[in-house]
């Protein structure tokens, strides 16, 4: 019944709207919603495609390249032919472009490009994207690290309720003069990154606008609530909710495009061509970007020409397969990987994990701490059935976290096994076999619309029950994507399904994001699985797994950090630390009046400033 409705509401909605080809609308249906519009908070796709269009970084990836640039509110691509790059790879010049003006009519500075990257450093929210520059920049992975480094106690023992105690406002204070200020500094029109060591990615972490890199206006900014440009003021912008950031709803960047609406409760973005854009106003005037959960209704509106394009649910792929005006472009190209992970120390609090006892009702918080217990998961993911039945073939095995196509990957990798037979047996070694005496159960989420991450809940499901019935009962809910990302950092999902999409091309960004202790997932997975990577081993040669991924982090020799990233991936592999299901090959759907439309496996969404409707 509720389909039902909401299938006659859109249709009503866009009926009303009557888009039919009309040349200076887009209108794109997905099934996600924007997380955030704060640019140093969001870290998703959703998000990512508004920010992209609305704001603009230094420089840009060109193209469909992946290792070339070109300027953007820069006026050249740093390099050491151009003597924009300097001190062995450790300083950054960037000149600023003059004559580009904000959505607001201000002008662009060096100084708004200046208080932009130290109002992220400063913020760093999180589960956020700072820890990029944080460690591109400083050698470290968050600002609490840096606090912890520079004054010497836990960031616990210097804040009390979000505020520095008194004998530590000083030293907070110097550390900003000393240290965070004096690594980005306005020399003339240029704006100067210091880095404390060479670091190989730093244009790539720069290229990416999803929003770490792009550019605030510095006055504005001030004037909604960010972060004032004080040296003194800082902690109280500091890793506030996300709701609580001014810019959690707005945005003024200088753009193609101004945001004109965010309706949350009709789930639609509208942005509106900027007329006064430096690169010259966009073909495309309004872009309206909706949510639409449901595929029969997203289908429908493309094949009317009420929508330019749509999410594709590849299961239904052939539906659309030869429709008259619809073009389908396959084998895009991925650097992206889609792996189950696991909470090793699941939020007390979470009702994902039922009552929270062995009671039969529930498993116990550090329930996935125990080998056995992820073993049997990785055995009942039909893998073969998944990339043949739901993607269509467009997908890949892949034996870790780490896709095809950056340095260590390694082939000859030993891959997952569909074996209900090996699920049964590492069940009976689960927990000294406490699993099948008393029984679990707990709910598997996946985002709604995410028809990929629903069959995968629905085959650990099925198997896992088949194999333990009456002692195994796993509950399967959708969430919107707010949410799910939400129940995620918060680490209330005891097996969250991931996806990772590069932030910048390079092992690292993928490695140290899943695996390390303080990778972006690392909250996620718990203080157990923060505990098991940051330990020294034998196995390891006296060394912790985070210890191995910093040293091929930071080695220059491509040798040598391809043979320890080998290194990290076995010992990933033979611990069950995630299950990578598969290396996505993506498919795209549009109207065929669509044009411009060109693939980069970094940008979020499309780029609408290089889209035009002709027939």
């Amino acid at each position: 019944m509720k389909l039902t409705k909401f299938f006659m509401v859109i249709v009503v909605i866009f009926a009303a709207v009557g888009f039919a080809f009309d040349p200076t609308t887009f209108v794109s249906l997905i099934v996600g919603e924007p997380d955030t519009l704060d640019i140093h908070q969001a870290y998703d796709t959703v998000s990512g495609e508004v920010i992209y269009n609305v704001y603009e970084s230094l420089i840009a990836y060109k193209g469909s390249s992946l290792f070339e640039f070109e300027p953007r509110l820069a006026t050249q691509v740093p390099t050491v032919k151009n003597g924009l790059i300097k001190d062995s790879g450790k300083t950054y010049v960037f000149p600023i472009r003059k004559s580009v003006k904000f959505h607001n009519g201000n002008p662009l500075t060096p100084e708004d490009v200046e208080y932009s990257f130290e109002r992220g450093l400063l913020y760093d929210p999180a589960g956020g994207p700072m820890w990029m520059l944080w460690n591109a920049i400083f050698g470290v992975n968050s600002l609490d690290e840096m606090i912890q480094s520079y004054i010497g106690k836990p960031v616990a023992e210097v804040f009390k309720d979000g505020k520095p105690l008194a004998e530590y406002k000083n030293k907070l204070v110097e550390m900003y003069n000393k240290v965070i200020d004096p690594a980005i500094e306005v020399d003339g029109d240029n704006v100067v990154f210091k880095l404390v060591k060479p670091y190989g990615p730093f244009l790539t972490i720069m290229a990416h606008t999803v929003g770490w890199s792009a550019v605030l206006d510095k006055e504005t900014s001030a004037k909604l609530g960010l972060w004032d440009g004080k040296p003194d003021t800082w902690w109280n912008y500091r890793n506030i909710a996300k709701e609580e950031s001014p810019i959690y709803a707005t945005a003024i960047g200088t753009g193609p495009f101004k945001l004109a609406e965010w309706d949350r409760t009709g789930k639609k973005v509208v942005l509106e061509a900027n007329k006064d854009y430096w690169r010259g106003e966009p073909k495309i005037k309004k872009v309206i970007i909706t949510t639409v959960s449901e595929w029969t209704t997203r289908k429908m509106m493309l094949e009317k020409g009420d929508a330019d394009h749509i999410a594709l649910t590849l299961e239904y792929l052939n539906q659309i397969k030869g429709t008259k005006d619809v073009q389908i472009i396959e084998n895009i190209p991925s650097i992206s990987s889609v792996v189950v992970g696991f909470s090793w120390s699941v939020s007390p609090s979470s009702k994902f994990i039922g009552s929270g006892k062995w009671d039969g009702q529930g498993i116990p918080p550090d329930f996935f701490s125990d080998l056995n217990a992820r073993k049997a998961v990785s055995y009942v993911v039909n893998y073969d059935a998944v990339i043949r039945d739901v993607l269509l073939g467009y997908g890949k095995r892949i034996p870790s976290a780490l896709p095809d196509g950056l340095l260590g990957f390694d082939p000859t990798l030993p891959l997952y096994r569909f074996n209900l037979g090996e699920a049964r047996k590492a069940l009976e070694k689960a927990w000294d076999g406490k699993v099948l005496k008393t029984g679990i159960k707990f709910t598997i989420a996946y985002n709604t619309g995410n028809v990929m991450r629903q069959r995968i809940a629905e085959i650990i499901k099925t198997y896992l029950e088949m194999i333990a019935p009456g002692k195994v009962k796993v509950d399967i809910v959708s969430l919107n994507w707010p949410s799910y990302l939400d129940a995620m950092r918060k680490a209330e999902l005891p097996m969250p399904i991931f996806q990772w999409l590069a932030d910048f091309p390079d092992p690292d960004n993928f490695i140290f994001t899943y695996y390390h202790s303080a990778g972006t997932y690392a909250p996620r997975q718990g203080d157990n699985f923060k505990k098991f990577v940051s330990t020294p081993r034998k196995e390891l040669g006296g060394k912790s797994l985070d210890d191995l991924i910093e040293m091929a982090r930071n080695s220059p020799d491509p040798e040598e950090r391809g043979k320890l990233y080998v290194q990290i991936q076995k010992f990933a592999i033979d611990n069950y630390i995630s299950i990578p299901i598969y290396q996505p090959l993506d498919v795209r759907v549009q109207r065929t009046w669509v044009k411009g439309w060109y693939p980069n496996p970094m940008r979020p969404g499309d780029d609408y400033f290089e889209l035009y409707k002709q027939q």
